[in-house]
């Protein structure tokens, strides 16, 4: 009987390992040992005997599945082990023959990686992966400052306590004095009305009434412990922004004014929202990344850093601007099939960079400059959430090219760019005229 001929084995030496929580199913070649899967802990000394066995079996390369956050411990220690590790998409290895089971999918896994089969994912250097999650930590307790402000906001509510319809920012100066005030027992609205900051718009009589309550000591307790929780995590957020900046100034101090090419002065940039860095990274993100990438559009200091944290400093994983965007999802995924285009949808999984390009665009809706436009221009044809997307696109191809050729961001002008788009709308008129037999002409033209 003739024998089916399978992929070709590119990586004998391969191994595969089926992550989980509890325990580990690790695979490797037959003819390396006897029994060639085995099923460790998720100790640290366990992850350790996972890397001594693997080498025994003179293991080069392993492919594992990214699994929650469990992978992460296992993956640090097989690399310092000198192993080169694959970390690959689920979806990518869930198409396993029969019955699913662990010991299954380890072997799954390795037949795949021996065969070249799966792509390797983005991985970070310990640079990146420090700042990463000194971010996303620092993300994480601005979103609970955030959850004490809105508890904040239903206690004085609940006493019926109007004061954020005529304060914009209950967390400014005046309105923390006044909270600080009501929770050391002031009640007295004209007294409480001494507390406001000069340049407050609303007038004091309308202040004055929204301060007249019906105070109740259960209402008093949980506006007294959620802006003490406030506090806190602001104090956690400024302690965290230390660690993030001795962590960026160690990685500018490596860089010598030789590796930059042209580096120019810094703008002075005024911090308009409070979610940002406690200082100013600007200065020293130039000198890592040797340009300066808040003259983009959008784009501050504190959401440049938190881009670079989520993917690194070396652009060369991305050959093209194109393969750049596609893997933040900020591209069209096209599907072809017969020769027909059946479906461009972005894809719903979310990018935790790609957000924050997101973030960016809609930051430019209503600034006067090119990008604005094109934002604008998207919308009005295809809506909000397209013209977001196509604009942080657009923002994410300005910020590769500054990041990998070192170049200062050179705006359109904003005449120049709308002349363009007239140049490019006259001609689709022209093409679609003559298709139809038929010929522009010009106003001024017409008798």
């Amino acid at each position: 009987m003739k024998k089916k001929a399978g992929f070709p084995v590119l990586y004998p030496n391969a191994a595969g390992i089926d992550i989980a929580s509890r325990e580990h199913y690790v695979a490797v070649n037959p003819d390396a040992a006897e029994q060639s899967i085995r099923s460790f802990g998720s100790f640290t000394d366990d992850l350790h005997e996972i890397a001594a066995w693997l080498l025994q079996c003179k293991v080069d390369t392993v492919a594992m599945e990214a699994t929650g956050i469990y992978w992460v411990s296992l993956y640090l220690i097989l690399e310092e082990a000198g192993f080169e590790v694959v970390l690959v998409n689920a979806k990518h290895v869930k198409n396993v023959s029969g019955k699913k089971s662990d010991v299954k999918d380890a072997e799954w896994i390795r037949q795949l990686h021996s065969c070249g089969l799966l792509s390797k994912g983005f991985q970070p250097d310990h640079f990146t992966r420090t700042l990463r999650a000194y971010m996303r930590h620092r993300k994480n307790l601005t979103e609970m400052a955030a959850t004490h402000i809105r508890m904040m906001q239903k206690a004085l509510e609940q006493m019926n306590i109007k004061l954020q319809n005529v304060i914009a920012d209950i967390t400014g100066k005046s309105g923390q004095a006044i909270i600080k005030a009501i929770i050391d027992g002031e009640h007295d609205p004209q007294n409480l009305v001494k507390l406001l900051d000069g340049r407050i718009k609303a007038t004091k009589e309308s202040i004055c009434k929204s301060l007249h309550g019906i105070w109740k000591t259960e209402n008093l307790f949980e506006l007294k412990q959620s802006f003490d929780l406030y506090h806190t995590y602001q104090e956690m957020i400024k302690e965290c922004d230390l660690h993030i900046k001795g962590h960026i100034e160690e990685k500018a101090s490596y860089c010598e004014s030789d590796q930059i090419q042209s580096l120019y002065p810094v703008k002075k940039k005024y911090k308009t929202n409070k979610n940002n860095l406690n200082f100013d990274a600007t200065d020293m993100l130039q000198k890592i990344v040797g340009t300066d990438l808040t003259e983009i559009f959008g784009i501050t200091d504190t959401n440049a850093t938190e881009i670079i944290s989520e993917i690194g400093l070396d652009m060369s994983k991305w050959p093209t601007a194109k393969h750049f965007t596609a893997w933040l999802n900020l591209a069209p995924n096209n599907k072809v099939s017969g020769g027909k285009l059946l479906s461009s949808r972005v894809p719903r999984k979310r990018n935790k960079a790609g957000q924050i390009f997101k973030m960016a665009a809609f930051a430019v809706q209503r600034s006067k400059n090119w990008l604005a436009i094109f934002y604008n221009r998207i919308k009005m044809r295809s809506g909000t959430s397209r013209a977001v997307t196509a604009t942080a696109r657009k923002i994410a191809i300005i910020f590769y090219k500054l990041m990998k050729e070192k170049v200062r961001f050179c705006p359109l002008d904003r005449d120049q760019y709308l002349e363009s788009f007239k140049v490019r709308q006259l001609k689709k008129l022209k093409q679609q005229a003559t298709r139809l037999g038929l010929v522009l002409v010009p106003d001024n033209l017409v008798t």
